[in-house]
């Protein structure tokens, strides 16, 4: 039967993928795919949490599941889906400035 164990462990792994993306690439959209997998980590740790915690005691009860983990957990997702346009449109403006979209490059933009 798989616990709440498994799905620690899954999301330190996603979490640990996504840190170790972010301080690998020098590729804008490399960072930002990390980024995601950070995202995607808290999402399944709420969405567990949710489920071993809450649900089996309001069902136990007679009562309604719990959803808050499920609530954070969409909005956890539609935050994501927002702050991957408005990077990918900053990446756009980048690309067209500079025709790379190399970090590195990005330093010329400080002033």
């Amino acid at each position: 039967m798989i616990g709440l164990g498994h799905f620690l462990t899954l999301s330190a792994i996603l979490f640990g993928c996504g840190v170790a993306t972010i301080l690998t690439k020098r590729n804008a959209i490399g960072i930002l795919m990390g980024v995601e997998l950070i995202l995607n980590a808290a999402n399944v740790n709420l969405v567990a949490f949710n489920r071993f915690s809450w649900a089996g005691e309001a069902v136990a009860q007679g009562g309604v599941p719990a959803v808050d983990g499920l609530m954070f957990a969409m909005f956890i997702i539609v935050l994501a889906a927002a702050e991957a346009a408005i990077a990918l449109a900053i990446f756009l403006n980048f690309y067209n400035h500079f025709s790379t979209i190399d970090i590195e490059r990005a330093r010329m933009l400080s002033g």
